[in-house]
Order: C-alpha cells, then sequence, then structure tokens
C-alpha cells in the first residue's frame, strides 16, 4: 500500500522543517535541538543511507546534542517523509539542488554547518562538495568507501539485469532494483526503501566524483571495524585522497556499517567540540 506521506508530514509532532524545494517539492527536515543549556552556533546537517532516512540516527545524534549542537536531519526526496517517488530521482541536477538548497536553508539559521554523510550520506556529501562547497564549514564521513567488500552483495540474475535495462529505457521512473543485503535494518519500517530505480543507482555511484580542494577545512572520517560492506583499508584509502590540512580517521570499535556500540563515536564529540562553537 502506497505511503500517504503528506498526512504524515502533517502528523509529525517533532522538530522539523517543511523545505519547498525550486520545483515545489517538499523536503522533510528533522530536528535534534541542543540539550545543552550553552548551545553551539554550529549546525550539523546529516545525510542519512541507501535504504533509511533521518528518524533511525537518534542514536548518532544523541550525543552530539548533548554537547550543545543542533543537528538536522534531511530525508532525500523518495525517502522517509520527503515528497518525491519512491526510491527515485528524477535526475542528477535536481539531486544536486535538493542538498544545496538544504544546505543554505540551514545556513540561514546558523553561522556554520558541518555536514554528516553516512553511507550513501558519503556520497551525498562529495556531491554538495562540489556544487555548494561555499556554504559548508566542515564534514564528517562515516561508513564510506570507494568500493564494497567482495560478495557484499548477491549477484545479479541475467533476467534481473534484462529487466532492469528494459526499465530504463521504457519505465525509468519505476524502482525494479531490490536492494539486498545481509544483516540490513529496518525491514518492519514502511518508511525504509528497499527498491530503487535504475536511474538513482546511477545518479548515486561513489566511484565518479572527486573531492575539491578543502584547504583547511575540518574533515573527519570513521568507519566500524566490523561493517559488513567497507573494509578499514578502504575507507582508509577514500580518507587519504582527501586534500585537507585538517583532517582525521578513527576507527569504531565494534561497530558494524548501520549499528556501533554507545561511546564508539565519542572521539568524533571531541573533535566537534575542539573544531566548532
Amino acid at each position: 500500500m502506497a505511503l500517504d506521506i503528506q498526512s504524515l508530514q502533517n502528523q509529525f509532532e517533532g522538530p522539523h522543517h517543511l523545505i519547498r524545494t525550486s520545483d515545489n517539492k517538499i523536503l522533510f527536515l528533522r530536528e535534534w535541538e541542543s540539550r545543552s543549556e550553552v548551545s553551539k552556533s554550529t549546525a550539523i546537517l546529516l545525510f542519512h543511507g541507501i535504504t533509511a532516512y533521518s528518524g533511525p540516527y537518534g542514536l548518532i545524534t544523541r550525543p552530539l546534542t548533548d554537547l550543545g549542537f543542533t543537528v538536522y536531519g534531511l530525508d532525500l526526496r523518495g525517502h522517509g517523509l520527503s515528497d518525491g517517488n519512491r526510491g527515485d530521482y528524477p535526475s542528477k541536477e535536481r539531486f544536486i539542488k535538493d542538498l544545496c538548497e538544504t544546505i543554505q536553508f540551514v545556513k540561514q539559521i546558523h553561522p556554520k554547518v558541518v555536514i554528516l554523510g553516512h553511507s550513501l550520506g558519503v556520497l551525498s556529501s562529495a556531491i554538495a562538495f562540489n556544487n555548494c562547497l561555499e556554504n559548508i564549514d566542515g564534514a564528517v564521513l562515516l561508513s564510506g568507501a570507494r568500493r564494497t567488500r567482495p560478495g557484499a552483495y548477491p549477484p545479479m540474475s541475467t533476467t534481473q539485469k534484462l529487466k532492469i535495462f528494459f526499465s530504463s529505457v521504457f519505465r525509468p521512473s519505476k524502482p525494479v532494483i531490490k536492494y539486498y543485503r545481509e544483516g540490513m535494518l529496518g525491514l518492519d519500517n514502511p518508511l525504509f526503501n528497499f527498491n530503487y530505480t535504475y536511474r538513482f543507482m546511477k545518479i548515486t555511484s561513489i566511484r565518479d566524483f572527486t573531492f575539491p580542494d578543502f584547504g583547511d577545512m575540518p574533515i573527519f572520517v570513521g568507519v566500524g571495524d566490523k561493517d559488513e560492506l567497507f573494509t578499514v583499508e578502504d575507507c582508509r584509502a577514500l580518507f587519504d585522497e582527501i586534500p585537507s590540512t585538517e583532517k582525521m580517521f578513527h576507527i569504531a570499535k565494534g561497530g558494524t556499517h548501520s549499528d556501533f556500540p554507545p561511546g564508539s563515536w565519542d572521539p568524533l564529540g571531541t573533535w566537534l567540540d575542539e573544531h566548532f562553537d
């Protein structure tokens, strides 16, 4: 049964914003308010992973709000409580505009914005770097690399490949790629996506981007040592590519791709606290 996204937006009672894009769609922006007596002037903007949306990221954002940061979480178009065809994006240009318009929205409220990308959110962050870097003051990139572990995804059959090919030609807006891997979360949550269009998957290829020169912009890169999708070595290789004189690499002990033991990201909080007021 199709979700009534507009009704769900209207029913949501927690802190949030509804961003109207330049093509007249609504993007849902969740807000986790500062829990400290002294709030930071810097905001953190979270970009979620594939299949997910902003809602499940409370365990990561809670320690950051305790430090005084206000954290925002964007639901990508077609995900969570944002408008759009589920599991789809009409074009790369629209993807870019959604990210940059959201960053600009947050920048109007806070003097500085740090983007925090997890998994697919690393790719979203890279796209933002190359298109609206002037509104970004720092970045946190978690659980992302240019290649996945061998065998992380089951191989596609010839029939599946043909179905995807014909869909990409005749019905590009129809989600025909079933996203599946062992250990996925959110299987019982209707706001998660597990079916995607070919054009969405093509837009979000992490192999196709380069990093701009960051100068001394603070960049934090982290990965769990038990991540099912990306090895520590491949995440470190991505870290080594980043042209910044102010960067840090962290391995979260006991962390998987989407599940992290309490305290495993404490160094992230310390790093943010040292670099942003």
